[in-house]
């Protein structure tokens, strides 16, 4: 599976971006996409994942004003990002994998990060 991101950019407080992932090659091995970022100094972190079946998650600080929604015929996700914070700067990353239930995701798949900067 092939994940390829795009969309980042810069951006001032309060401002809005969308990024996308479109996944090709093997997408059977997949029921999940969804969004990472990694800030510097700092871990990886979840932002928000969506399955095949539009069941999305997402970390407390994005809720209400991140989307996560995706077009299975095209096996891309989308990733709205609306009223976003300086500290929202981060690479994000792009990435694909099986969920386990409800709430088991294994990520085995992952793109080039797309760097975000919030910033005036």
């Amino acid at each position: 599976v092939q994940l390829q991101a795009s969309g980042g950019g810069l951006v001032q407080p309060g401002g809005s971006l969308i990024l996308s992932c479109a996944a090709s090659g093997s997408i059977g091995k997949i029921n999940v996409m969804g969004w990472y970022r990694q800030a510097p100094g700092k871990q990886r972190d979840l932002v928000a994942l969506i399955t095949n079946s539009g069941t999305t998650n997402y970390a407390d600080s994005v809720k209400g004003r991140f989307t996560i929604s995706r077009d299975n015929a095209k096996g891309t996700v989308y990733l709205q990002m609306n009223s976003l914070k300086p500290e929202d700067t981060a690479v994000y990353f792009c990435a694909a994998g099986w969920v386990f239930g409800t709430s088991i995701y294994q990520m085995d798949y992952w793109g080039e990060g797309t760097q975000v900067t919030v910033s005036s």
